[in-house]
C-alpha cells in the first residue's frame, strides 16, 4: 500500500496563497467611498462583538496572535474560502437565473490539460476511488445548446488530496478542461472523490479545534463553466448520502447541486447526468 503523505497547513497554505497573489495581480483599484463604508460597517460589527461578549485583555492578545499565525501559516485564502466566501457567493449570484454558484475554493488552478467533448482525467496508474462517469449537457436560460462551452473540473483524490497542494501527485492529476461538441454535451471520465479534513495543523485547525468544531468538506466535483455570451459559472457538486452533505464545514452544499449516481451502463463504477444551464453576460 502507498503511504499517504498529507499537506502540512504551511505547505498547502503557503501554495494557495501564491496562487491567489499570482492570480490577484492587476485588480482593479477600489473606490475610496465604498472601501469606507465596507471597513466602518466591519469593524462596528466587530466592536459590538467585543461589548457583547466583554472581550477580555487575555482574549484580544490571543485574537492578535491567532492573526498573526493565520498570516505566517498562508492560511488566509484558506480561512476566508471556509468561512467567508460562501455569503459572498450567494450575493454574487443573487440574481442568477440558471446553475447555482458555489464556492470555489482556495484550490484551483488555471491551464489545466484540455479534452474535446470526451474525456478522461489525468490519472495515475492504479487511481484509487471508485471509477465515475460524469456527463451532461451545457445549455442558455433560454434552452439552447451551447457549443464550444468550456467545463473547467478540478477535484480531490480518493485519499481527499488536491494535485499542487499535496506532496507526491502529479501536477495535474484530476484536473482538465472540457469543450462540449456541437449538441453542447460533454463526458468526464473520473473517479468518485473522498471528503476531506481541511488542514489542522495550522492556524485555521487552532480555531476549529478551540471551537469545538469539526474540519470536514463532503465529496464533491468543482466546476467552471463559461462560453462566449454567457456568464461564467463556479460551483460545486456533492453526493446525496456522503458523509458531512448535512454539515460541511465551508457551509457550501446547496440541495441543487446534490448528485445521485446510478450503477453505469459500462458495468464500471457509477454515472451521472448533471446539465448546466448559464445566463446570458
Amino acid at each position: 500500500m502507498t503511504e499517504v503523505v498529507s499537506p502540512t497547513a504551511a505547505a498547502s497554505g503557503a501554495s494557495a496563497t501564491e496562487r491567489f497573489q499570482e492570480r490577484a495581480k492587476g485588480s482593479a483599484s477600489a473606490d475610496a467611498a465604498r472601501v469606507d463604508a465596507i471597513a466602518t460597517d466591519a469593524l462596528a460589527a466587530l466592536h459590538e462583538v467585543v461589548r457583547k461578549h466583554q472581550l477580555t485583555y487575555d482574549e484580544y492578545n490571543a485574537f492578535k496572535a491567532w492573526l498573526i499565525r493565520v498570516g505566517e501559516d498562508g492560511e488566509w485564502p484558506l480561512f476566508l474560502d471556509v468561512f467567508i466566501e460562501h455569503e459572498v457567493e450567494k450575493v454574487a449570484n443573487a440574481s442568477r437565473e440558471g446553475t447555482a454558484g458555489s464556492i470555489e475554493g482556495p484550490y484551483y488552478v488555471e491551464g489545466a490539460p484540455e479534452f474535446g467533448a470526451e474525456g478522461t482525467l489525468p490519472m495515475r496508474e492504479g487511481e484509487g476511488g471508485q471509477p465515475l462517469r460524469f456527463f451532461g449537457q451545457a445549455r442558455s436560460v433560454s434552452g439552447e445548446p451551447l457549443a464550444g462551452a468550456v467545463v473547467d473540473l478540478w477535484q480531490a483524490d480518493d485519499d481527499g488530496l488536491y494535485s499542487q497542494f499535496a506532496p507526491g501527485i502529479p501536477e495535474w492529476n484530476l484536473r482538465g478542461r472540457f469543450t462540449t461538441g456541437a449538441d453542447g454535451n460533454f463526458a468526464i471520465h473520473t473517479i468518485h472523490p473522498a471528503p476531506y479534513q481541511i488542514p489542522t495543523d495550522g492556524a485555521t485547525g487552532a480555531l476549529i479545534a478551540a471551537a469545538g468544531w469539526h474540519a470536514w468538506r463532503p465529496a464533491h466535483l468543482h466546476i467552471k463553466v463559461s462560453a462566449p455570451g454567457h456568464q461564467l459559472i463556479t460551483t460545486q457538486l456533492y453526493f446525496s448520502g456522503g458523509e458531512h452533505v448535512g454539515d460541511d464545514i465551508a457551509t457550501a452544499v446547496k440541495d441543487a447541486l446534490i448528485l445521485s449516481p446510478t450503477a453505469a451502463s459500462s458495468g464500471a463504477g457509477e454515472e451521472v447526468r448533471y446539465d448546466f444551464v448559464l445566463d446570458p453576460a
